[in-house]
């Protein structure tokens, strides 16, 4: 495999404080989890489990969608977001 053909979407792990959070995944989503992370680990050369990496995935997921993006800057923009608060995509107008 060349070194650019083996770019995972997500990069090295960084060391970051970290809050407790317990989630229920489909047997095949861990499946695939712990193959993503022997590939991870392959290609990173650090081992990492599935578990360590779930934080990682969401928070790239969470940096790279457009939409929550801009709803987040419409509810700052109108005052209505506070550090804490949810933003409901429900009640809120996609920019």
């Amino acid at each position: 495999m060349s070194k650019g053909s083996s770019r995972l979407s997500l990069g090295a792990l960084p060391k970051t404080e970290t809050v407790k959070v317990t989630i229920t995944l489909s047997v095949d989503l861990k499946s695939r989890l712990d193959r993503y992370a022997v590939l991870h680990s392959q290609a990173h050369g650090d081992r990492v489990d599935a578990v360590a990496m779930i934080p990682h995935m969401l928070a790239a997921f969470v940096e790279r969608d457009r939409t929550f993006k801009a709803l987040c800057r419409s509810a700052g923009a109108r005052g209505n977001l506070k550090a804490g608060s949810n933003v409901d995509p429900a009640s809120s107008t996609s920019a």
